[in-house]
């Protein structure tokens, strides 16, 4: 191909790229690129200043008595599940339909997942369906999840495992900017993890963090954060400071470093706003998707109750064929998630009978379709979605032609 045929075919790829409609784009705050520089011309790249002053200004945000701040969300809960000091075995309750990294945490933490089912219209368990798993096995604690953003009512849910807040640890991954009560996710916490992947709410690129109200635990996974060493670098090199240091607890190298946290205290600033443009994304959605036949938009008791928004999630018929037929036409989506109870290493982990336990995780996790939903989604890009979206549905009822 001549230089001219090459230049139009990549226009004509470019065209076809500007054209598609992505299910996220991380969103970065004005002058982050600036304050990375500045980081890097510190001579002070891994964990030190910036670090402990994104945990001081993130926990100002939650309102939470303490931040640590570690190297993902998964290694968050690992690290809050560890220090709660329960025997080797012993039973956890999870949801079912949540991401495999928060079942990972608990068995790397030495423990056993014992699954419970979601509530059909919340995507989250319920007080009864906590309570039903609970009756099987004698939970020792509890993981919470605040699916696609939905703030749980955390004190409910561990009364009806009959178990102390402090036996809780919450998985508030889609949680940033979320709120129950005039609380925001994570203040009132035990333990609550967050993510800052790079298609979450406040995204770093990869990060995460724990948020409790309990200085012993927060010195804790401090400590354990980073192999367990009672100092880090940036304490033992600090003017006075000393070489020597003990490991008092073993534990794991997931500690965050300067340069996420200089993006994630400039990405802090930017939330609010972020999570207002969400809300008008989903007004939208709800505006023109709602009562389309085929289609059910889960329904959340939102009295009182602050949504992130992290995630729009619909349920359709014919889920998967909807999928192939929404990226033919450059329409990008996802599914959150698939059951752990359905996947190989999970079966032989808990057995049949655990992973048979979660009908209704099972029947609307063939339905579930996550929708593009980001800042900076533009409104032509969503009409198109909608547009897609009711194309693909429509044509699901149209009788056959005779021949």
């Amino acid at each position: 191909m001549g230089q001219v045929g090459a230049k139009q075919d990549r226009a004509s790829r470019d065209r076809a790229e500007r054209g598609k409609v992505p299910f996220a784009v991380p969103a970065f705050a004005g002058g982050v690129a600036a304050r990375v520089a500045e980081t890097l011309g510190s001579g002070w790249v891994t964990t030190g200043p910036q670090v402990g002053g994104f945990e001081r200004d993130f926990a100002e945000y939650l309102g939470a008595d303490a931040v640590v701040a570690v190297a993902s969300c998964t290694a968050a809960l690992e690290l809050a599940l560890r220090a709660l000091d329960l025997p080797p075995g012993a039973p956890v309750l999870t949801p079912s339909l949540t991401f495999c990294g928060a079942v990972n945490a608990i068995l790397h933490a030495g423990l056993r997942p014992v699954l419970v089912d979601v509530d059909e219209d919340t995507l989250v368990p319920s007080e009864e369906t906590v309570a039903k798993a609970a009756a099987r096995t004698g939970p020792k604690a509890m993981v919470t999840q605040n699916q696609g953003g939905y703030p749980v009512d955390v004190a409910a849910l561990a009364a009806a495992a009959r178990l102390d807040r402090t036996r809780v640890v919450e998985d508030a991954a889609h949680g940033p900017g979320a709120a129950r009560g005039g609380r925001k996710a994570g203040a009132d916490a035990h333990a609550a993890c967050f993510s800052f992947y790079a298609t979450k709410n406040m995204p770093i690129g990869e990060g995460g963090a724990v948020a409790t109200n309990d200085p012993v635990l927060a010195d804790r996974i401090r400590a354990t954060r980073l192999h367990g060493m009672s100092k880090d670098s940036w304490k033992r090199y600090l003017p006075g400071g000393s070489w020597r240091y003990d490991v008092r607890n073993v534990g794991l190298k997931a500690n965050m470093t300067d340069i996420q946290a200089t993006i994630g205290r400039a990405q802090l600033t930017a939330l609010d706003g972020w999570q207002d443009e969400r809300a008008r994304l989903v007004r939208r959605y709800d505006e023109a998707l709602g009562g389309l036949p085929g289609l059910v938009l889960p329904q959340r008791n939102l009295d009182g109750i602050t949504h992130a928004w992290h995630l729009y999630q619909v349920r359709v018929p014919d889920r998967d064929a909807l999928i192939a037929e929404l990226t033919e036409a450059g329409i990008g989506t996802s599914v959150h998630f698939i059951p752990v109870n359905q996947m190989s290493a999970y079966r032989t982990l808990l057995g049949p009978d655990e992973c048979e336990a979660v009908p209704v995780t099972d029947r609307v996790a063939e339905e579930l379709l996550s929708l593009p939903l980001f800042p900076g989604l533009t409104e032509a890009q969503q009409d198109r979605v909608v547009t897609g979206l009711s194309g693909a549905l429509s044509s699901r009822r149209r009788p056959a032609v005779a021949g």
